[in-house]
């Protein structure tokens, strides 16, 4: 099989395989696609919590995008953990260069154990500079608060919160809908022309590290592939919802999701 199209990954590393970067290779690897990356932080963690971070330097980061995409050019770029106003400025500059038109943008603020993973300037450097420049914002209920301001209790507020992040400059934004307390999964796509609701079931597990990377990697990967943004974010909860229902059960906090649940392997390895 020969990857079907080019993800650029710009995001921090996971030790323990269940976020970050690792995740998203994973993920655009078990979609068809062939992905690079630009580590922007090393850390230290396992399903129990964050021990350590270790920030990559902002030229580093602009480096490793800069070349990689000069040599292989990306058909989309997926963008995870930045922890400082510094490191958003190389990105875009970085981005400035290359060109690339579908940018998708996980705004990783803290870690499934609670640990936060990037400071308040970063996060108004987002909000005011960022923002702008990407075709898709991704952000869970917690971070949509936190870029917006406001709190979300229903669907109401979700939609309320992803207007004000379309009024910050935001194309399209899909907020997800995991940390609702409700018995159903709703995840909602807006931008300035439509509001699209995804229902799914919700399958209640532990084991959710990763979700978020790994989503923001999987609709970056069917968009690079030339599937709509509909379809894309459609397809991409899809297989964020397989993975969580697999249910691997690996460590002893919040387990990793599994990224192989779109695999069958029909061949024998002798």
């Amino acid at each position: 099989m020969k990857p079907k199209s080019k993800v650029l990954i710009i995001a921090g590393s996971d030790s323990s395989g269940g976020a970050g970067i690792q995740a998203d290779i994973k993920t655009v690897t078990s979609l068809g696609s062939y992905a690079m990356t630009a580590i922007t932080a090393v850390t230290t963690q396992n399903t129990t919590g964050v021990k350590s971070i270790v920030p990559i330097k902002p030229k580093e980061i602009s480096n490793q995008i800069d070349f990689s995409a000069k040599d292989i050019r990306p058909n989309a770029i997926k963008i995870g953990m930045l922890h400082s106003k510094q490191v958003i400025h190389a990105v875009i500059k970085s981005l400035n260069k290359i060109r690339v038109k579908k940018v998708i943008l996980d705004p990783v603020m803290v870690a499934k154990g609670g640990a936060k993973l990037i400071n308040n300037t970063a996060i108004v450097n987002i909000k005011s500079k960022l923002v702008k420049k990407i075709f898709l914002i991704t952000p869970n209920i917690p971070e949509a608060e936190i870029l917006t301001k406001t709190k979300i209790n229903s669907i109401k507020d979700m939609i309320k919160a992803g207007k004000i992040l379309l009024r910050l400059g935001a194309k399209n934004v899909l907020i997800k809908g995991g940390h609702l307390k409700s018995k159903q999964m709703n995840d909602i796509l807006l931008n300035k022309k439509i509001i699209k609701i995804f229902i799914n079931k919700k399958y209640n597990s532990k084991n959710t590290h990763g979700t978020g990377c790994t989503l923001s990697s999987a609709i970056a990967t069917y968009l690079s592939c030339g599937k709509d943004l509909i379809k894309s974010c459609e397809l991409g909860i899809k297989y964020v919802n397989e993975s969580i229902k697999s249910n691997i059960n690996l460590g002893k906090g919040n387990g990793p999701i599994n990224h192989l649940s779109s695999f069958t392997i029909d061949k024998k390895f002798k």
